[in-house]
């Protein structure tokens, strides 16, 4: 077809060019954006503890945030209030966008029991190195005794045939949430696995170790690469299993 005389390549190439680059830029825009999203956490203030979690999309129910927090403190979920910006947040039906939750929001856990939450009063303890290096541990042992034995319990059960040179498996038994419920869809385990295992990073990650610690950096650098290392294998199972199925 012959172009009119007014009318040459460079005309049409020109806004071909603007269109291609327009979606591009959307594109870029849209995979930053959702980058951002992923990166996004809260803060929960429980009594001298202060805890880090990944923040759920906008149109999550509170009962989301409460069960996060239930996970991680083992607290009965009715058992604790949820405060923000001054007022106890009620409804857990409601979507966290209706109380004004947002990246870097700080919530106050009030309530759990007698002794769950050291007292107001006491003294708030001096940051040191070896107090830093106490709270890097606890961590990690916490993700040795509660979530290190269900992911091998759980990669057991992806894979039942063992090696000869394997040892013994462990005793079947069914998979169960952190309230004891059980989890008959395999694809739901591995996603409260490794949201567990992200918000151990996530709290580790947000330990201070001044720049003169060398030891607390040492700790916290060898506690996030045995936690990723967790993930990485959680995840490895998983595809494993998707690929075989």
């Amino acid at each position: 077809m012959q172009l009119p005389a007014d009318i040459t390549p460079l005309h049409i190439a020109i806004p071909i060019a603007a269109i291609l680059l327009g979606v591009a830029l959307t594109s870029a825009k849209r995979l930053f954006s959702g980058q951002a999203r992923h990166k996004m956490s809260y803060t929960v203030k429980w009594g001298r503890e202060r805890l880090t979690f990944p923040l759920p999309a906008q149109n999550a129910p509170l009962s989301t945030i409460r069960k996060q927090i239930a996970d991680y403190t083992q607290l009965p979920p009715n058992s604790f209030k949820l405060v923000y910006a001054g007022a106890v947040m009620k409804d857990d039906n409601a979507p966290i966008s209706s109380y004004g939750i947002k990246e870097n929001s700080k919530i106050a856990v009030i309530g759990g029991g007698e002794n769950s939450v050291p007292s107001a009063k006491a003294a708030p303890e001096r940051r040191t190195e070896e107090n830093t290096i106490k709270q890097i541990q606890s961590e990690l042992d916490k993700v040795r005794t509660t979530l290190q034995p269900d992911v091998d319990q759980f990669l057991s059960e992806l894979q039942p045939t063992a090696t000869a040179t394997a040892a013994p498996p462990t005793p079947a038994r069914k998979l169960v949430g952190a309230s004891g419920t059980p989890l008959l869809d395999p694809a739901q385990e591995h996603v409260r696995l490794g949201e567990m295992l992200l918000q151990s990073l996530l709290r580790l990650d947000a330990i201070n170790a001044e720049g003169e610690w060398e030891q607390a950096r040492k700790e916290r650098k060898l506690a996030v690469k045995e936690v990723q290392g967790l993930l990485d294998r959680l995840d490895l199972g998983w595809r494993q299993r998707l690929k075989s199925s």
